[in-house]
């Protein structure tokens, strides 16, 4: 089949839309994403072509939403949940972690959980508070869920087909601020739920990144080579389980290692990543590997989120400490991390 050119968040409204050709037992549940067809039009038309009972439009009570789909998926169907905002999680933490992470383990594999939860997340829009968020990190901390997320429309439509497909359940977290972002899409290309995707070869460095600081990270590696340094950029796409196989390899060419995301830094993916590769492969090692990330604070308000957010700047500051040319110390004292 010849690809399309899709946006991000079309080719998100694409798979939902195959998926439930495709398959009866998918159901679609959020705020909105009937009619109005979601604050992002990604499932716009959609209740008009499936109907109100595949596509519908639940109370706003984001535990309820998440409690409603946990009974649809115990009775044989495979629901895919809308939250509207990250930080609109928040209220359904309780259901997530006691109830879809648990179910299949407290029933001995008996009981399958195929319950997809979308979830816009991470800044760049401008919204105001609790609609910026990065909270990969509690999810990645709950035994039971896959949590995965996509930084281009294929990855996006190949992603989301492989988690509704999925017995597990998965958390799908689209990188809001790349909804616009066009690509070429081949509905046939498939995708697992696991590995990573090497980008970039270089010699010199490895950066690992996923969802929306990927652009960030090839721009990266395009801006480095002027200097005459290589980036190895490695998209991680599944947060949990982490693909560190992939990272390890990386950082045996490369023997040094930055990680990115806009989650604070604090018991973040970076952390594990991080110590996971030191456990592994410490003597590949050149330099100490470095993390950029948001700052251990709420997020900020849209006037200084661009101050918030990790850049092209301080990811290349990063990659000049691994390689000796500025030090955390000339750091401090010139311009701001």
């Amino acid at each position: 089949m010849t690809a399309e050119t899709l946006t991000l968040g079309r080719a998100v409204g694409r798979a939902l839309s195959d998926a439930l050709d495709a398959d009866p037992a998918v159901v679609l549940i959020g705020e909105d994403i009937g009619r109005l067809g979601g604050v992002f039009r990604v499932t716009d038309g959609l209740q008009a072509r499936f109907g109100a009972d595949r596509v519908i439009d639940s109370p706003l009570a984001e535990s309820g939403i998440i409690g409603a789909a946990v009974g649809m998926a115990y009775r044989g169907a495979r629901p895919v949940v809308e939250i509207q905002f990250d930080g609109f999680v928040l209220p359904a933490l309780d259901q997530l972690i006691a109830q879809v992470a648990r179910i299949r383990f407290r029933t001995r594999g008996r009981v399958r959980m195929p319950l997809t939860i979308r979830l816009p997340y991470g800044g760049g829009i401008g919204s105001v508070e609790h609609h910026g968020e990065s909270p990969e990190a509690y999810f990645a901390h709950t035994p039971g869920l896959r949590v995965v997320t996509a930084a281009d429309p294929q990855e996006a439509y190949s992603t989301l087909r492989a988690a509704i497909a999925s017995d597990d359940p998965v958390l799908f977290l689209e990188p809001k601020a790349r909804y616009w972002t066009k690509g070429e899409v081949d509905v046939a290309i498939a995708r697992d739920l696991e590995s990573a995707r090497l980008l970039t070869r270089g010699r010199d460095v490895t950066l690992a990144v996923y969802g929306p600081l990927v652009q960030t990270a090839l721009e990266a590696a395009t801006a480095a080579l002027d200097e005459g340094i290589e980036i190895e950029v490695v998209d991680l796409r599944s947060i949990s389980p982490l693909d560190v196989d992939a990272v390890v390899a990386s950082v045996e060419r490369t023997g040094r290692l930055v990680v990115a995301h806009e989650a604070p830094a604090e018991a973040s993916v970076a952390s594990e990543l991080i110590t996971s590769v030191v456990e592994r492969a410490f003597a590949a090692l050149e330099a100490p590997p470095e993390r950029v990330t948001g700052y251990d604070t709420p997020y900020p308000p849209s006037a200084i989120e661009s101050h918030y957010l990790p850049g092209l700047d301080r990811i290349l500051d990063a990659v000049d400490r691994t390689l000796g040319r500025r030090s955390s110390h000339e750091l401090l004292e010139g311009s701001a991390p």
